[in-house]
């Protein structure tokens, strides 16, 4: 087996959360590429969509936004925003959203919008995009992100996306009725949200990685499952197709 990367890592054991049945909305980056991945290789009936209306899209190479060109020329239809987000979203036609986050907490609660006091922030970040709708109506969320205490943090400065609020039953105290984020992989290891606080846990392990990595790359007292697991490592297969993808991709963006 050859060496492999822990961002590689984090895409593929993502990718292996989707199956063929799964109607899929992807957002960019991380998520797009493991959503690409499993449809390149364990998954080929499943159905992406992105945000700009792309139904059933299938990209050879990775998109730049959701305005990509590649997106719309490779989708068995393309539909307008509204009907996106009313008829389909909003409709529970849904199976996963796939959301990045550049804040979490424990409870999937995802910031996307500033850094630091909403009124005089440190950085201003991409905003929400669709991601709060994707968050409260899609049937469950998975989210991807590289692990470190400025990411995953004890309280972030901003909700953009509502997970398991508080914990508990916050979701279905506010009338929100799908289930929100059920899964978090990251480049260290795979997270499940505890079934009674909703806190994230760590289920599995990424090969070679501690309990102490863990710990020091997440801002807050990290809870872990009574048996973790080890994610198997990467197949060649897996392997070959995130690389290839990534390179045409970088090819493709470079206008070569």
């Amino acid at each position: 087996m050859s060496d492999f990367t822990a961002n590689e890592m984090m895409t593929i054991a993502a990718s292996r959360a989707l199956t063929n049945e799964d109607v899929c909305f992807v957002g960019i980056g991380a998520p797009s590429a493991a959503c690409n991945v499993a449809r390149l290789t364990h998954a080929p009936d499943i159905t992406l969509i992105y945000e700009s209306g792309t139904i059933g899209t299938a990209p050879d190479v990775l998109p730049l936004s959701i305005g990509d060109g590649e997106l719309c020329d490779t989708a068995l239809t393309t539909v307008s925003v509204p009907e996106m987000f009313r008829y389909w979203l909003q409709g529970g036609r849904i199976t996963i959203g796939f959301l990045g986050a550049a804040q979490l907490d424990k409870f999937g609660n995802i910031n996307t919008t500033v850094i630091g006091d909403y009124h005089k922030p440190k950085v201003r970040l991409p905003g929400g995009g669709g991601a709060p709708e994707i968050a409260s109506s899609c049937g469950e969320v998975y989210i991807t992100m590289a692990q470190s205490k400025r990411g995953l943090v004890e309280k972030i400065d901003f909700y953009t996306s509502f997970g398991h609020g508080e914990g508990g039953d916050h979701r279905q105290r506010l009338g929100i009725t799908t289930k929100g984020p059920t899964l978090l992989i990251t480049d260290l290891a795979v997270w499940k949200p505890d079934p009674v606080t909703k806190e994230f846990t760590v289920v599995s392990m990424h090969p070679g990685v501690t309990r102490e990595m863990v710990q020091e790359t997440c801002g807050w007292e990290v809870k872990f499952a009574e048996k973790v697991e080890e994610t198997p490592p990467p197949t060649e297969l897996e392997l070959k197709t995130l690389r290839d993808l990534k390179a045409r991709t970088e090819a493709a963006h470079k206008g070569k």
